[in-house]
């Protein structure tokens, strides 16, 4: 089963500004960006939930965060 995407070429509007931001950010627009691209208004408060979540100066530092999500990956057998 696959997941339909906008691509890059293709996107317009908030998805487009969404998948600039996504190459600032990182360089490109990954797959996990991508899964998301028939919902803009989802990405974008999911890629928020992220950002609170592996920046927040309350919870655990940037490296430990990291970490968790990586062992976590790494235990679901999850490339992300």
């Amino acid at each position: 089963m696959w997941i339909r995407t906008i691509p890059e070429e293709e996107a317009r509007g908030a998805l487009a500004r969404a998948y600039e931001a996504a190459i600032r950010r990182a360089g490109r627009v990954y797959q996990i960006v991508k899964t998301m691209s028939l919902a803009p208004r989802i990405q974008k408060a999911s890629l928020g939930l992220y950002r609170e979540v592996m920046f927040d100066a309350q919870g655990l530092s940037r490296v430990d965060a990291e970490l968790l999500a990586v062992v976590t990956s790494r235990a679901n057998h999850c490339h992300y």
